[in-house]
This record gives C-alpha cells, sequence and structure tokens, in this order.
C-alpha cells in the first residue's frame, strides 16, 4: 500500500566492479547489444539485468500455455550459456505467451523465446485479471527460499497471539533497522512475530558483518540483538557455527538493496521500515 514503507538502507557497492564483467577478457560479445550484467564486489552475477532485445508485438499473440519441448529447452540453454556462462538456471517453463517460456536464475524471472533468439525482462500483466504474473512468480520463489532455509537459523520474537508472520533481512547498524527494533513489542502486540535473518550490507569480514556473528554467538540472540542495535559492543566469542554468511547469500540472490527488507507470509517483499499499526493493517487486509 501507498506510504507505507520508508527508504532502505542501500548497500555499499564498488561502482568499478559494477561493470566489471564487461571489461574482462573475452566479455564483449557477451556484453555487447545482449545485455549489461552488473556485479557486486563478491562477483555475483546479475545485479539486474539491463535488456537491450525485446520480443516482437506479434510474439504477445495467442492464448494459452505454449509447451517447451525438450528441443525448445536446450535452445534456451544454449542460448543463455553464450551470454550468462556457467550461471545455472534454475526453472525453464512454459509462459502465457505463445512461442516463450519463462525462465528463472535465482530469484529472478525473464522470458524467452523457445527458439532462444529474444529474450525480455520486464514484469508480465494478465490484461483480464489485472495481475502481475511475474511478481506472483517471484513471491513463490521468495517463500521457497525462506522455508528452504528454516526458523532454526533465524532470531524470533513471536507474538503471544500470533497473527502474522514477518521475515526481515536486518543489519546491525542500519538507522531504520534499529527503529524498526525499537518498536519490535509493537509488531509482536499487533499479533506480527518477527523472524530476523541478517544482512550485514557492508559484506564479509567487516564490523557490520562481525557484529552479526557475534549476536549469533550469544546464548540469548533476542537479548543480544537489542543490545547490539542499542549500540553496545558484544564482547563474547565469535567462534562458532553461525548462519550469517547463508543469510547474506540468500539477500544477495533475492535482489536486496537495502535493509529493512520484510518479506511477509506469501512472499510479497516491503523494502524499508514501515510502523507496525501499517503493517498490521496491509497484513490484515490479506486475510
Amino acid at each position: 500500500p501507498e506510504g507505507l514503507a520508508r527508504p532502505a538502507s542501500s548497500p555499499r557497492l564498488n561502482p568499478a566492479a559494477q561493470t566489471s564483467a564487461c571489461r574482462e577478457p573475452g566479455a564483449g560479445s557477451r556484453c555487447h547489444n545482449v545485455l549489461q550484467l552488473f556485479c557486486n564486489d563478491d562477483g555475483m552475477i546479475m545485479k539486474r539485468l539491463m535488456i537491450l532485445l525485446l520480443l516482437p508485438v506479434f510474439a504477445l499473440s495467442g492464448a494459452g500455455h505454449a509447451m517447451a519441448g525438450p528441443d525448445s529447452e536446450q535452445a534456451i540453454r544454449d542460448a543463455l550459456n553464450k551470454i550468462l556462462p556457467g550461471v545455472p538456471v534454475n526453472d525453464i517453463r512454459p509462459s502465457p505467451i505463445k512461442g516463450v517460456s519463462e525462465v528463472q536464475v535465482g530469484p529472478r524471472i525473464f522470458y524467452l523465446s523457445n527458439d532462444g533468439n529474444y529474450l525480455l525482462q520486464g514484469n508480465l500483466i494478465d490484461m483480464k485479471s489485472r495481475i502481475d504474473l511475474s511478481e506472483e512468480r517471484r513471491k513463490e520463489i521468495r517463500t521457497a527460499a525462506i522455508e528452504e532455509l528454516g526458523e532454526n537459523k533465524m532470531i524470533v520474537f513471536p507474538a503471544k497471539s500470533a497473527k502474522h508472520e514477518i521475515t526481515v533481512f536486518t543489519d546491525i547498524d542500519c538507522t531504520y533497522c534499529r527503529k524498526l527494533h525499537r518498536e519490535i513489542g509493537q509488531y509482536n502486540e499487533r499479533g506480527i512475530t518477527v523472524r530476523y535473518v541478517m544482512f550485514p550490507r557492508s559484506g564479509i569480514d567487516t564490523p557490520s558483518y562481525d557484529k552479526a556473528v557475534a549476536v549469533w554467538c550469544e546464548d540469548n540472540q533476542q537479548e543480544a540483538i537489542t543490545r547490539a542495535k542499542a549500540g553496545d559492543k558484544l564482547t563474547g566469542s565469535r567462534d562458532c557455527d553461525n548462519p550469517v554468511e547463508e543469510h547474506l547469500k540468500l539477500g544477495e540472490t533475492m535482489g536486496l538493496r537495502g535493509t529493512p527488507a520484510i518479506v511477509m507470509a506469501d512472499g510479497e517483499m516491503l523494502p524499508g521500515y514501515v510502523p507496525a499499526d501499517k503493517l498490521a493493517a496491509a497484513l490484515d487486509s490479506k486475510m
């Protein structure tokens, strides 16, 4: 709903690294007139795709789901391997557009003609129902990824009379993450269980990352994250099995650009801080 979220804190990316993929030897053929790859400092591919090829209008005609046969799927994989060598394709399935398949790479959805010649990035809208079909798929993907992580790898603040559950990607040093946490009681009072996943925007081996690990290594993680977000320095051991790197990679593959990022139970993502009363209203509207 309009007006809900405050701006999320943006990740700190190295501008020089964002276009490094196209400066590497042999990269010209991958990038020229096809797509521009953006990488972060860790080389994570596909921060976003800038597509310069569009499907011709006539490709949007036709009804129903056109099944892509084995030959079509192989053509699509061959085409993708030329521009994204080594990048795993999670899924290829029919789209509602005749002759076009939906392709999933990580949490990202785009569309390829079954002959592998045309690629389209953008949201696919059902004009009759006015439903954003691409976002519906992304919601499914987010939900599945979070379920695969598991609640045992989260720091949970449960509501006594829980009506809703949200997963929040958080950074110890993020201003609006701290504001959200100061109001954790308000979320719980409104029946919202908050599950924290760490997303230190500065990356591995940085002070924010070390603080996230320190929180996880404490016996009382709820108390530890509260103290850390209040600015207290945790002095306990940081030598423990922890999922912080896994959290960070999950956020990166989901395309997070800042914190806090709130993922609702149906997979819808709200970027930024949302006051408890407005978030509760948004969640209630989904019931």
